[in-house]
């Protein structure tokens, strides 16, 4: 019974199997938190650029200047400035091409925008199916190991005529650390996936908020326009 059971034992001593599902788990979680950091830092990078040009935007700027300094450096700003700028480059468009209608104008410059929200919220969700797989699969993988390296242990059991609990006890034990090791690397990429896909639903929100407003000031604009030249 003095057998050791230490992890580091139990790794180097289950069967070829069972370590390559150990090796594949242990690179499947150093990958989960790359991702999981990666995209913390995106994120933040994200709801900081957003609060930044929010802030510029209801200070009082013209948008002829908003949409100057987002047409500069684009790949700089956050997304909400980059749905600001789709939307206002097809409005001026519009009305470069003598388009007076206000519904025609309104219509062109939702659709830019719905357009570039739909391609800022793709990059926004990148590697979050990643992390959904490896909090799904992982315990499977885990168990794959665990279930091969009973049977393993089970079979090398059979030529013995004496079975105690310090035989049975070391091979069921390594089988049990690749379903520890699935465990590991599945739980904290489910966290974080709840974790990311709430605050992507808020950036969603927010950013799908911003078109509505900048929609109507637009409106606004549009409609003032309009009955310049009646009151004139």
């Amino acid at each position: 019974m003095n057998q050791d059971l230490s992890i580091l034992h139990l790794v180097l001593n289950a069967s070829v199997v069972v370590q390559a599902v150990m090796l594949l788990l242990m690179v499947i979680s150093i990958s989960s938190w790359a991702a999981i950091f990666r995209k913390l830092f995106a994120l933040n990078r994200v709801k900081s650029l957003n609060e930044v040009f929010e802030r510029n935007f209801w200070s009082g700027s013209s948008l002829n200047d908003l949409f100057a300094n987002a047409s500069k450096n684009p790949s700089e700003g956050g997304p909400m400035e980059r749905i600001f700028a789709s939307g206002m480059r097809e409005f001026q468009k519009m009305r470069e091409r003598r388009v007076t209608d206000a519904g025609t104008l309104m219509d062109g410059a939702r659709r830019a925008m719905r357009a570039s929200f739909q391609r800022e919220m793709d990059v926004v969700e990148t590697h979050l199916s990643f992390l959904a797989s490896v909090g799904s699969v992982s315990p499977y993988v885990g168990l794959f190991g665990t279930v091969w390296g009973i049977m393993h242990a089970f079979t090398g059991l059979a030529a013995l005529t004496q079975v105690t609990l310090a035989t049975v006890a070391p091979g069921i034990a390594e089988a049990l650390v690749a379903t520890a090791i699935g465990l590991f690397a599945a739980i904290p990429a489910v966290v974080a996936y709840n974790r990311f896909a709430r605050d992507i639903d808020r950036i969603a929100i927010h950013q799908e908020t911003f078109i509505e407003e900048f929609s109507n000031i637009l409106q606004r604009n549009v409609s003032a326009q309009a009955a310049t030249p009646r009151t004139a």
